[in-house]
Order: C-alpha cells, then structure tokens, then sequence
C-alpha cells in the first residue's frame, strides 16, 4: 500500500509539473523542437524542464539512470523526425535469418540504425554482414511500419521500421558486438523474440513475401 501510495504521488508530481509547463503528451518531441527554434529564454527553461521531467518518468520506468537518459535527449537536436530503423529478412531452405542480441539475449532480424549518406538498401545489406557474417543484395522492400502501431516494447523515440527481403550471396556466421548468436529457423520454430525489435507477426509478412515475391509492399 505504500509503495503505491509512492508511485502515486510521484505521477501526480509528474502531471503537475508537465501541467504547468502547458504541453502535450508527447513531451520529447515538444522539448526538443521548442529548444531547436525558440529564443525566448522563458520558453528555453521550460522546455529544458520538460526534456528533464519526460527523462525522469522514463528512468522510474527502465533500468537506466536519468543522466543516462536526459543525455540521449540532449543529444537529439534540430527538428524532431522519425528515426528510421532497417531490417532484413534472409532465407535459406525455406528457413529466415535471425541474430540474438547481446544486449537482451533474444532473437531479430539483422538490422539497427540507417546511418546518414546511405542508402536504405545499403544500410540494411551492411547491418546483415556486421551482424550474421552473410553477404546478401537487397531485393525488395517488403513493409514500412509505423513502429509505435506494431505491438512493440515501448521507446522514447518516433521510428519507422523498413524491412527488406533479401538474398544470401555470400558468406558464413559470425558474432558481433552487438549479436552472440546466428542462425536459420523455420517458421514453426521460431526463438523468443526481441519484440523491441521484432514481432512474430513481422516475421510471419517476411515468410509470406518469401513465398510469394508478387506480393506489394506492406504499410500502415
């Protein structure tokens, strides 16, 4: 009883101060544009205490400490976009590709970040060799999602997610630093996924677009 007494209070304390500043829910986004192009000194302080406020719901909320978080914010500037995140789906046998991340110890598709002055295509071929060892060509953009209307964990951040099928040219298994395990699964026995990454109805599209190349690309 009292702990939720606790965590009560410390939303209500959360709400108040979000209340005063006068903003939205979606209070990164807000912070980070305000501070981009506001020069009101006024306004520049409330958005810092926004950024810092979203930053401490978040840490109460993760395993990460505020610093480490308000940090991440900081260091997002400009106007606020969709980051895009790349994925790729790789058969073999009637099999897909999948890594195990280090960081949670479940399965993905290989892929991260686009990186600026790459192409998507480029960026997805080389997320699959830095993460499985396996050269591949992009064939086909098979789905681009709106990551927060896929059932996926929660983020801080807005991101599209762009997965494409393609083909394996080359190559043999190897780790990263991000990935400690590599391997080719059928489709009725698929690993625990790393759903911040992946979901199992995702990689259901990717086996349907295997099977059938004709299919259109999926959006929502």
């Amino acid at each position: 009883m009292e702990e939720q007494k606790a965590i009560t209070s410390q939303w209500l304390e959360w709400a108040q101060k979000l209340q005063a500043i006068r903003q939205r829910r979606d209070a990164v986004r807000i912070a980070q544009n305000g501070l981009a192009y506001s020069k009101n000194q006024f306004d520049i302080e409330r958005y810092n205490s926004l950024q810092n406020i979203t930053a401490e719901i978040v840490s109460n909320y993760s395993e990460l400490e505020h610093k480490q978080i308000l940090d991440l914010f900081i260091g997002e500037v400009g106007y606020a976009t969709p980051k895009v995140d790349i994925r790729g789906a790789v058969f073999r046998d009637n099999k897909i590709l999948l890594v195990k991340e280090r960081a949670d110890g479940l399965w993905t598709l290989p892929g991260g970040w686009a990186d600026v002055g790459e192409s998507p295509s480029e960026a997805v071929v080389k997320e699959i060799w830095e993460e499985s060892g396996y050269q591949t060509r992009a064939l086909k953009l098979a789905a681009v999602y709106d990551r927060d209307k896929q059932g996926h964990t929660p983020f801080p951040f807005y991101c599209y997610k762009f997965f494409f099928l393609c083909e394996l040219i080359g190559g043999s298994p190897s780790v990263s630093i991000e990935t400690e395990e590599v391997g080719f699964f059928f489709e009725d026995n698929i690993p625990p996924l790393s759903i911040g990454r992946v979901t199992k109805a995702q990689i259901e599209l990717m086996f349907e677009h295997y099977r059938h190349p004709a299919l259109s690309t999926d959006f929502d």
